[in-house]
């Protein structure tokens, strides 16, 4: 029975081992991950100072008044825009060019129109140009009567309508 130990345990030892061997074969990993990605999409939004109000409004007009409104358009939205102007409708019962008006962006300092009173093309956008987010633009509409103005034109009247509008601005892909 000495023999058979003697050789169990050496057998016992080698088995030890290689469990051992095997068992303890380290391998180096590595992992990342990211969190949740996600995409928001932008926003479209504008104010204006007279929404759904008149720009200006004056009666018992005559020959020699020039009468000025203003309103201010704010781009509110996380979007460049393209702005627009269009006369929705206009009548204009004055003689000739004696009723003018004068559309003038002033904080550029830019023209927008400048003709007789209810000259723009009704239905047909004006391009203001592209305004970026948290920009306010004041435009100023001047209406002058001419001094030449005949009694012809006594009692005579204008309006229009105006709205604004403004069109996501096309930049392509955005990589972050």
């Amino acid at each position: 029975m000495k023999m058979t130990m003697k050789i169990l345990v050496p057998l016992a030892t080698l088995g030890a081992a290689g469990a051992i061997a095997v068992g303890s074969g380290a391998t180096f990993t590595s992992q990342t991950g990211n969190t949740i990605s996600s995409v928001t999409s932008g926003t479209l939004t504008q104010t204006n100072s007279k929404d759904g109000a008149a720009i200006f409004n004056l009666s018992n007009l005559k020959p020699g008044d020039t009468l000025n409104g203003s309103l201010t358009l704010t781009n509110t939205g996380s979007l460049p825009a393209d702005f627009g102007l269009t006369e929705v409708s206009s009548s204009n019962g004055f003689t000739a060019d004696n009723l003018s008006l004068t559309i003038t962006n002033t904080t550029t300092g830019t023209s927008v129109y400048s003709g007789t009173f209810g000259g723009l093309v009704d239905g047909s956008r004006t391009d203001l140009g592209v305004v970026q987010p948290g920009v306010a633009n004041t435009y100023t509409f001047t209406v002058k009567l001419a001094t030449s103005t005949p009694n012809a034109d006594q009692g005579k009247s204008a309006s229009a309508v105006y709205q604004w509008d403004s069109v996501q601005a096309n930049g392509g892909t955005t990589n972050q």
